[in-house]
């Protein structure tokens, strides 16, 4: 298994796992937060799919647009205003599905690329960017099953493979 190969199984891995957390979200805990000045559910859903589009712009198309924004401008620059939770995961959905075909399509042999933003202090490796991108998929997803937990609504289990 190559590096590639590797990325995208754990993606789809990461997916099954976000969902199951994603679907015991309701409509009514939207802007709930647990304390002032967190991401609120909606706010959080948004983030991880807004942030996945940029930070996959950046590995795969050398775009910076998103941290141009994000770093001078915090990550209200970027976030935007959650719309329903319905909506949110719909768009994390098809974020997710257009990073799995990109990445796919991505030639192996660039994956050493580095990316480069002398303004922003930024180097990296289209590999490290990418991987970067489950991580983050995996700390937020966390966060929600607290959220979730602290809501009094149990996350589940993850399930035995056998």
């Amino acid at each position: 298994m190559n590096i590639q190969e590797l990325f995208l199984k754990q993606k789809e891995a990461l997916r099954g796992r976000t969902r199951q957390v994603t679907s015991l979200l309701r409509e009514d805990q939207i802007s709930w937060r647990p304390v002032p000045g967190a991401l609120s559910i909606g706010e959080m859903l948004r983030h991880m799919w807004v942030s996945e589009q940029g930070v996959r712009n950046v590995a795969l198309n050398g775009d910076f647009s998103y941290y141009e924004k994000r770093i001078p401008g915090g990550l209200n620059a970027v976030l935007g205003t959650p719309r329903t939770i319905a909506e949110e995961i719909a768009s994390l959905e098809t974020t997710q599905a257009e990073t799995l075909a990109a990445v796919a399509a991505f030639p192996l042999e660039r994956w050493e690329d580095e990316r480069v933003h002398e303004g922003l202090g930024f180097r990296r490796k289209v590999a490290i960017i990418l991987f970067g991108i489950n991580e983050h998929e995996v700390h937020h997803r966390a966060q929600l099953m607290t959220y979730l937990r602290m809501l009094g609504t149990p996350a589940p289990e993850p399930m035995a493979r056998r």
